[in-house]
């Protein structure tokens, strides 16, 4: 879904404005310069794009008719798919928060600025917790929902009780780093990461 969420940004914005700078295009989709890069050849090397020489040494980017259908199927495939995905995580980050409240942890990190932290945050109102930071090696913004986001858990200076578990692409990565640091028992991980060997809720509770 993060990567179908990228592809659709970057087709949408490049529609806007293709002489717009990579630069620009990664801070708007908030990820790294690289991946904007990575992704920009793929939609060339796949016929959604073509690239054109601009003024000052820069490129202009335009949609083929190829990219503008590629575009209007995964803006359906996403809306399709958005909100059954927005209704499972809701409820399983709202168990996950039940759960810390019942062992007495008020104050939490977000491991991962993905969708998943957007909607974390929103149950974490409703459930009664904290969010006091998100950790994301590679976010390039400074602020996700309102809450700082930090490159590195070194980076976060305010006292925490656990850690939720909101990457999609590198989870199982961000779950194993965070359990290193922290074990196992102030880490909640929904189910629907699929991580194999996590904690399940029940498993938590003590």
């Amino acid at each position: 879904m993060q990567e179908a969420r990228i592809m659709l940004g970057l087709l949408e914005s490049v529609e806007r404005d293709g002489a717009q700078t990579q630069r620009r295009l990664a801070s708007e989709l908030g990820v790294a310069l690289g991946l904007v890069n990575a992704y920009l050849k793929r939609c060339v090397k796949k016929g959604l794009m073509k690239v054109a020489q601009a003024p000052a040494r820069r490129y202009a980017y335009y949609l083929t008719p190829q990219g503008f259908a590629e575009k209007a199927r995964l803006t359906v495939d996403y809306f399709s798919h958005s909100f059954a995905f927005f209704r499972r995580a809701r409820s399983e980050y709202s168990e996950l928060f039940a759960l810390a409240v019942s062992r007495g942890f008020s104050r939490l990190v977000l491991a991962g600025a993905s969708d998943l932290a957007e909607i974390a945050t929103i149950c974490a109102l409703e459930s009664g917790v904290g969010i006091v930071a998100v950790v994301d090696k590679s976010c390039t913004k400074s602020k996700s929902v309102g809450v700082p986001v930090f490159g590195s858990f070194d980076d976060v200076t305010v006292g925490f009780d656990a850690v939720v578990v909101t990457a999609l692409q590198d989870a199982s990565e961000v779950w194993c780093e965070v359990r290193a640091r922290y074990g196992s028992e102030r880490i909640f991980v929904p189910p629907l990461l699929g991580l194999a060997d996590q904690a399940r809720p029940s498993e938590h509770a003590g």
